[in-house]
């Protein structure tokens, strides 16, 4: 092999050695005080996970997942996507069968109510956000079944949602592709607000949107998957901050204290250079990351995708993962 010459050469060896750098930085410069994740929540007999989409933790410990009906989506299926598990793992109940195309953005809000968002379906489904009681009680619905469009009262692909204290509801509705790039802005009662964003890489742009989350002060973090950052807004739509430091994120969760957890599925050093799969967490009041999870068998299986992220009281964390059909418990 011919020795590199000039200045050229030595650059692009420079340029190598950075990101071989940053690679390792991701890795190691945060600690993992976590165990390695076990499989967790027991199902019937007979029930398995599908993609495991969404998770999130009600104020008594009970963890509520979102799955694709035991497999890569629920068209057809019989099976309820939304399950209810109490802290030692045991289903308490389940519902929203039947009601689901493909499963996707996931949130309980400070009352316990349930919110899922439905990607694009067929057969008269698909394009929705539902807002679930605890008991599964249909409250509130957004969209029009099985229509998709970019009318204030249509979504493309709600992918996210979530809950403001006041009530305020905040879809994200895009996944990249041909579907749209905003959030969109509702008021208790399903009355549209506003929207604002477009597809892009500036400022208030989006590509391949998928999770959105909200801290202590109301601002708005939005998951900017294809851009590799989290946008942060108020709750009219203005930017304030952008972070790329958390990595691609596919999932997000913000507990009472402010700590931030992301879940990044797609990071490699081809897609995203520097940073790896796995679990961040950090602050919003600084947005230092503190700590790093990576995927489970990120060598052996890089096909393990964790999509969904939350944490209990405890610091238990739990991650939804999609391809690898899981919920996996870390704990300290």
């Amino acid at each position: 092999m011919k020795p590199w010459h000039g200045r050229t050469g030595l650059t692009l060896a420079f340029a190598i050695v950075a990101v071989a750098a940053m690679w390792r930085t991701d890795a190691a410069a945060q600690s993992n005080p976590y165990r390695q994740g076990e499989n967790w929540g027991r199902l019937p007999e007979g029930r398995t996970f599908g993609n495991v989409i969404g998770v999130d933790v009600d104020r008594n410990g009970n963890v509520w997942v979102f799955d694709r009906c035991g497999g890569d989506t629920c068209e057809g299926s019989k099976l309820a996507p939304i399950l209810q598990f109490d802290p030692s793992g045991k289903l308490l109940k389940s519902f929203g069968a039947g009601m689901f195309a493909f499963p996707h953005g996931f949130h309980v809000d400070r009352d316990g109510n349930v919110w899922a968002t439905d990607g694009p379906g067929k057969s008269g489904k698909g394009y929705q956000v539902f807002k679930f009681s605890p008991k599964g009680r249909v409250l509130l619905t957004l969209g029009k079944a099985g229509v998709g469009g970019e009318a204030p009262g249509t979504f493309i692909y709600p992918s996210a949602v979530v809950v403001a204290p006041n009530g305020d509801i905040f879809v994200a509705d895009g996944h990249g592709a041909d579907t749209n790039g905003r959030i969109m802005k509702f008021s208790s009662d399903g009355t549209f607000i506003k929207s604002w964003g477009q597809k892009g890489t500036g400022r208030g742009e989006f590509s391949g949107m998928h999770a959105i989350a909200m801290d202590s002060k109301g601002r708005l973090f939005v998951g900017d998957r294809g851009n590799s950052r989290i946008q942060i807004f108020d709750q009219d739509g203005r930017f304030l901050e952008e972070w790329k430091q958390f990595g691609r994120p596919s999932g997000m969760f913000i507990d009472a204290n402010d700590t931030i957890l992301v879940a990044d599925s797609q990071s490699d050093q081809k897609v995203n250079p520097g940073f790896q799969k796995g679990i961040r967490i950090g602050s919003v009041r600084d947005g230092k990351v503190t700590m790093l999870i990576p995927v489970p068998g990120l060598q052996d299986k890089p096909t393990t995708t964790t999509e969904g992220v939350a944490a209990d009281a405890r610091g238990n964390v739990y991650g939804a993962e999609a391809n690898s059909n899981n919920l996996r418990k870390y704990t300290r």
